[in-house]
């Protein structure tokens, strides 16, 4: 949350170059104060799991946030019951009449097909065109990142060699962007995923910019200049084990598989992982609700276009 101080104060316009959330006496007056209303559109397969994660960061704030669960309506997850699904979660048909202040499109284990041949493809490209103008700022993360650059902007993927899996070093390069308020300037992130997006795609399009990026896992956090859409490449919002299940499934299923990096303690998966993403997983989810959502959102959702 800000700090509220007299405009004429001297840190005012020092904190200010420092990136620090400080508001004006007159703006902090003029302000209404509501529940945000996120919508979470969960397409990954371990949806209880996923819904614990993500609703663990947005809760780590003082503000009050009202969350819509969202699922697909033209393919539905064989690892969770109907019951779950119809008394926790709405569909797209049910939500599309109402506006939000953010919208989370999770990532989803289906990275390797191409988009058009995902079942749900054409509801999925109708939830993001209608998030355009319903809702003022979209995360979308992973797969769901990949997939938002390409429908709204025609980025591709492209496949790795191999899965990149592990924790990874990133670094900041625009320290002054309010998503990135508080950052290190170096900060660990989890990534898990055969595809890719590259900055040469990215840098053709104008209107976007490369926030945060990894020596070895690449893109990782493309916004537009409106702060309206944000496309996050890893998964700051996995637990510690995370990435240890996923290992334990692939080796099950007799997969090529080598262990994450940077994960086990000397690289042993008996070992019980090390978490370094944790601090920073917070930051990013309460910068988005904080600076973002919050500050930005009309007091009347139905004035958002």
């Amino acid at each position: 949350m800000p700090i509220k101080i007299a405009d004429a104060l001297p840190a005012y316009s020092t904190l200010m170059q420092e990136n620090i959330f400080v508001m004006s006496e007159d703006r902090a007056e003029h302000q209404d104060i509501r529940p945000l209303h996120i919508a979470i559109v969960n397409l990954m397969p371990t949806k209880v799991e996923t819904e614990t994660q993500l609703l663990r960061l947005l809760g780590n704030t003082p503000l009050q946030v009202e969350i819509t669960l969202v699922h697909t309506a033209t393919y539905i997850s064989k690892n969770i019951s109907q019951e779950h699904l119809s008394h926790f979660y709405k569909t797209f048909e049910q939500i599309k009449h109402e506006k939000f202040d953010g919208m989370i499109i999770t990532g989803a284990p289906i990275e390797q097909m191409a988009f058009e041949d995902v079942d749900y493809w054409a509801e999925l490209r109708e939830i993001m065109a209608w998030s355009v103008t319903n809702v003022y700022s979209t995360l979308h993360i992973c797969w769901g990142a990949q997939a938002g650059l390409y429908f709204h902007y025609g980025i591709p993927k492209h496949l790795r060699k191999e899965k990149l899996s592990g924790i990874y070093r990133h670094r900041v390069l625009i320290p002054t962007h309010p998503l990135l308020r508080g950052f290190d300037d170096w900060f660990y992130v989890p990534h898990s995923r055969y595809t890719e997006v590259l900055k040469a795609d990215i840098e053709k399009v104008s209107g976007l910019d490369i926030l945060t990026c990894s020596d070895v896992a690449g893109i990782h956090i493309v916004a537009d200049r409106d702060c309206r859409k944000f496309f996050v490449t890893g998964h700051s919002e996995y637990d510690r084990g995370t990435l240890a299940a996923e290992y334990a499934r692939d080796v099950g299923k007799g997969l090529p598989t080598k262990v994450p990096d940077n994960y086990f303690p000397s690289g042993n998966p008996d070992e019980i992982p090390v978490m370094l993403w944790k601090a920073h997983a917070s930051l990013l989810f309460s910068n988005w609700l904080n600076f973002i959502v919050y500050q930005h959102t009309p007091y009347n959702l139905s004035e958002i276009r």
